[in-house]
């Protein structure tokens, strides 16, 4: 069974971008591994940017400099 998590910045990522991510990643699987897709399960982690660092610096403080 596997199990995929992606995390990434929680700024604006729709349902249906979500959706397109767990439908490719579970394609993906059965593509290359020959995997399952009833069994592979996919979790989508949705990370504030104040909670993600970069370099030692937070991302939300990172997209300020730009």
């Amino acid at each position: 069974m596997p199990y995929v998590n992606i995390k990434i910045t929680d700024e604006g990522v729709t349902a249906a971008q979500k959706a397109e991510l767990i439908q490719g990643v579970t394609d993906l699987l059965v593509k290359v591994l020959n995997k399952n897709p009833q069994t592979t399960v996919v979790v989508i982690d949705e990370i504030n940017t104040d909670n993600w660092g970069i370099g030692g610096e937070t991302v939300t403080e990172k997209r300020k400099k730009k």
